[in-house]
């Protein structure tokens, strides 16, 4: 048996055609990068491995990185059929698993005694960002998510109208999101497309003007005329309140990114899920429909994790207000 340590305190065991790697006791940004290179050199440089073996005995704290890096190493784990397991998964790392759902996902062996209590769970669930303790911040959320429901309340009847004599077929549009730590989840909107959107944007890929992991396109032609006034006002958003009263999403926080696009993620990207999403936030405030770039976007959220605080969140609240009075000023 030998032992060779890699950097950020890794080490790699071999036993026959197993390795198990052992996770320090943090797993955030600079961990995960090292976690998975890691474990891209074993599959990469090793012929006869058949198993990988991670183990979490003395990892207290896992981040939105660290996931990512488990996901993406799992995947590649997969595409050169190498099995991976997860062992001696302690608490605080099992917690983000079930959050998340990869519990259900990723071999476990030797795990944690169960915790059912959605208490407990929550009580091992990591600090990735000051934001998401925030008392204030979420009792923030709850006043503007029951006032804006109230407002969408008022404003439903005349958009409901307008939709099914432009467009008929459903009022709302619901769409699988990834909210803090990439826990999925449904985002709602009131249907600013043509019926089929979704099958037609395969059709429309070529034409993607941003470069990076998400997609915009100008004059999108799956856009209804009602669709062009609702996105322009941003009256399409309203039914997000829902989401944020139910704490999925918050009032401000980061662009909440689709799977497909945090499939596409490098570790680093990931951290932008430290925090919850939110229906504002810089990337609102900073011309989102005029930016191209998928790194613009990623630097925007992570501009507003380094910024934030509650005045913070209440100014980009008030910016934004501004903002939907100027002509032109919603998504394109």
């Amino acid at each position: 048996m030998t032992s060779q340590p890699t950097e950020a305190d890794f080490s790699v065991k071999y036993q026959a055609d197993t390795a198990i790697i052992q996770v320090p006791a943090r797993l955030s940004v600079l961990e995960a990068i090292a976690f998975k290179q890691t474990c891209q050199d074993l599959t990469q440089k090793d012929n006869v491995l058949k198993q990988i073996i991670i183990a979490f005995d003395n990892t207290i704290f896992m981040d939105s990185s660290g996931l990512g890096a488990l996901v993406s190493n799992f995947k590649i784990a997969q595409q050169q059929g190498i099995s991976m397991t997860l062992r001696n998964v302690t608490p605080q790392v099992m917690a983000v698993l079930n959050l998340t759902g990869l519990d259900q996902v990723f071999p476990i062996e030797s795990k944690s005694e169960p915790v059912s209590r959605v208490d407990q769970l929550e009580e091992n669930l990591p600090t990735t960002h000051l934001s998401v303790k925030s008392w204030m911040k979420r009792f923030i959320d709850i006043v503007g998510a029951i006032v804006g429901l109230v407002i969408t309340a008022i404003l439903a009847i005349p958009i409901i109208i307008a939709i099914q004599i432009d467009d008929p077929g459903p009022i709302f549009f619901a769409q699988t999101r990834c909210g803090w730590m990439g826990k999925h989840f449904r985002m709602w909107k009131f249907r600013s497309m043509c019926v089929d959107a979704e099958a037609k944007k395969a059709e429309l890929l070529k034409q993607n003007q941003v470069q990076g992991a998400f997609f915009k396109i100008d004059n999108d032609p799956r856009v209804t005329r009602v669709g062009r006034f609702l996105r322009r006002t941003s009256l399409d958003e309203l039914p997000q309140f829902l989401n944020v009263l139910k704490g999925e999403m918050s009032l401000v926080g980061t662009r909440p990114p689709t799977p497909d696009e945090v499939a596409r993620y490098e570790v680093p990207e990931w951290q932008r899920l430290d925090v919850k999403p939110g229906m504002t936030g810089e990337w609102q405030v900073n011309g989102r429909s005029s930016i191209r770039s998928f790194e613009d976007v990623i630097r925007l959220d992570l501009q507003y994790q380094k910024n934030w605080t509650l005045l913070y969140d209440l100014k980009l609240i008030f910016r934004t207000i501004t903002i939907l009075f100027k002509k032109n000023s919603g998504a394109v």
